[in-house]
């Protein structure tokens, strides 16, 4: 009888590239997390359906931020800081996931996260989550957890999302300086 499974053995002695890792990890969070119905759906391209983000890179505080036309968020107010957000599922026209799509905006000291992304922006408050510490042996934390947002204002062809929910899957590492490194899966759903 042949033998039908087979290796590779350049996978088992290569190292995944962050791409891979990336692609790998988002794919298996979205089979997880969304329905069957749903994991279909992330190849359209409507921003009236479930879509995955990753957020990721060293937050930097917000000097002059753009008006994205949302009544609730004045991004000059110094209480926000920002990073880049990258494609991950359903998001249309965007591919390579290491290519940035947009800018992710967030209060630390309060409830609001805006997403600016091609088609519109939209806001969101926390409503529960935390992260638990764990040393990184060089002075730093990484902070490991899970939070629960709403969609509270959206504009452009992300209005759809208003009323909806966003799950963030986050891995934030604080170093020794004080600084932030970002790595959080963010799966986006309507209402």
């Amino acid at each position: 009888m042949k033998n039908f499974m087979t290796t590779d053995q350049r996978l088992i002695d290569e190292e995944p590239t962050s791409t891979q890792r990336r692609t790998l990890i988002g794919g298996a969070l979205v089979a997880l997390l969304l329905t069957p119905g749903q994991a279909m759906a992330q190849g359209n391209s409507a921003h009236d359906e479930s879509f995955v983000l990753l957020l990721k890179g060293v937050y930097e505080p917000v000097v002059h931020g753009p008006n994205l036309g949302l009544h609730g968020v004045n991004l000059n107010d110094g209480s926000y800081s920002k990073n880049l957000i990258y494609p991950v599922s359903g998001i249309a026209g965007h591919p390579n996931v290491d290519q940035a799509i947009g800018t992710f905006y967030v209060q630390f000291a309060g409830d609001s996260a805006v997403y600016h992304v091609p088609g519109g922006s939209f806001a969101m408050r926390f409503t529960s989550g935390g992260l638990a510490p764990t040393p990184d042996g060089q002075g730093g934390f990484f902070l490991d957890g899970t939070f629960e947002l709403a969609i509270v204002e959206a504009t452009g062809s992300y209005q759809g999302l208003v009323g909806g929910h966003n799950h963030m899957v986050d891995r934030l590492h604080q170093r020794a300086d004080g600084s932030f490194d970002e790595y959080c899966f963010c799966f986006i759903r309507p209402a």
